[in-house]
């Protein structure tokens, strides 16, 4: 009985580090990594429970924990990458789990013996945290915070390659049926908890960072939508670029502007029409990675900064953005009616000015507005814009278009 309590200790401890990043989520509210978090600690300690609660000798039980800590693996290591703009590649995950499973499968029907199915699932684990630490090496952003969450996830990758082997090392062979009473049990139950204070503490520590960073730009946020105001953005901008060509990266700018908006303002008023602006910048600030840098610059044009970006993906981020503001209800409006956006795309050119990049991608987003609105246009779509165009502010343009 007692060891069924203490092994009910580990799950516990990770269901309270879920609540705590879903809190910080919230309260803060920090970006969806942060809530990628308390779902991993939540899907890491229903496979502990599983491994706990289930029947020793049940076939299925390792099938069940592995899903459940891959997943838990792979939303931890896709969540740490995002935090510091780094894409994880998932298909690999995903390759990495089905063989384990299939190799998996063979050692549960053909052994009684725990020792092979644990090196198997083990070694998946630890390759998953492996190609996570390889993809966050690959960032550029070197602050004690991310050393410190690197550090982690390399420690996580030799826990799960080393514990197994020195553990069946001393053990032999362990049958399913006494899998719970074996040395390997108590040592696992040990070494999650270790790994899981470990980690969590990093990744809150990280966490309350980012959380002071955004009380301490409170003051440049534009109070309607949240985003940047202009001068935070165009600041936020031109260190972006500056960043950018230093590291060898692409940037690319995305302007949105909402279509037929004085409109709103003239039927249904300036109160329908804020909270128009609120709904827009919302989803885009909910889309929008957090490497990427977003601002409110005028009435009811936006722009994103979208770090280590080409211009298709860019263009793909902008069209998900105006797919989901065309279906968004918004209050004050009659039920019937869906408001839509257009946007203009530019990927930076080497040592460009952003004066220069907005002035791109604002001729694209003119020709959007000219091409029927509720489009999304790159500065390379089609011929490029004219003299007179190229010349003209962009409020020139905008009026035109509008």
């Amino acid at each position: 009985m007692q060891t069924q309590i203490l092994g009910l200790v580990t799950p516990l401890m990770a269901l309270f580090f879920a609540a705590t990043f879903a809190v910080l989520w919230k309260v803060g509210g920090l970006k969806r990594h942060v809530l990628g978090f308390a779902i991993a600690y939540v899907l890491s300690a229903t496979g502990f429970l599983i491994t706990h609660i289930a029947p020793a000798d049940g076939t299925y039980v390792f099938h069940a924990t592995q899903v459940f800590y891959s997943l838990a693996s792979t939303i931890m290591a896709a969540c740490v990458c995002e935090r510091v703009g780094q894409k994880l590649h998932l298909p690999s995950f995903a390759f990495v789990y089905v063989m384990s499973a299939l190799v998996l499968a063979v050692a549960v029907l053909t052994t009684n013996d725990v020792g092979p199915r644990l090196i198997i699932i083990n070694m998946g684990y630890g390759i998953m945290f492996t190609m996570c630490a390889t993809t966050l090496l690959a960032a550029r952003r070197r602050e004690i915070l991310d050393l410190a969450v690197i550090a982690v996830m390399v420690f996580q990758a030799l826990d799960f390659f080393v514990r197994p082997t020195l553990t069946l090392l001393i053990e032999q062979s362990i049958p399913a049926e006494v899998y719970r009473d074996s040395v390997y049990y108590s040592l696992i139950g040990l070494a999650l908890a270790i790994k899981g204070v470990t980690t969590a503490m990093v990744l809150i520590g990280a966490t309350i960072a980012e959380w002071t960073t955004n009380l301490r730009e409170s003051g440049e946020r534009d109070p309607l939508t949240g985003l940047r105001n202009r001068g935070a953005f165009e600041q936020a901008m031109q260190e972006m670029l500056s960043r950018a060509q230093e590291q060898g990266q692409p940037v690319t700018l995305v302007i949105a502007d909402i279509d037929h908006f004085k409109q709103v303002n003239d039927i249904w008023g300036h109160q329908a029409g804020d909270q128009a602006i609120s709904s827009f910048g919302h989803l885009i600030d909910q889309t929008i990675r957090a490497c990427d840098v977003a601002g409110r610059v005028g009435g009811e044009e936006f722009c994103i900064a979208v770090w280590n970006c080409e211009n298709d993906p860019a263009e793909r981020l902008a069209g998900r953005i105006r797919q989901g503001f065309a279906r968004l209800k918004h209050s004050g409006l009659s039920d019937d009616i869906r408001l839509t956006a257009s946007f203009g795309v530019a990927t930076a050119r080497a040592g460009e000015s952003y004066e220069r990049l907005f002035s791109r991608a604002d001729a694209a987003l003119y020709r959007a507005k000219a091409a029927g609105r509720d489009c999304v246009v790159s500065e390379r779509d089609g011929p490029g814009s004219s003299v007179a165009d190229a010349e003209a502010t962009p409020a020139e343009r905008r009026r035109a278009a509008n």
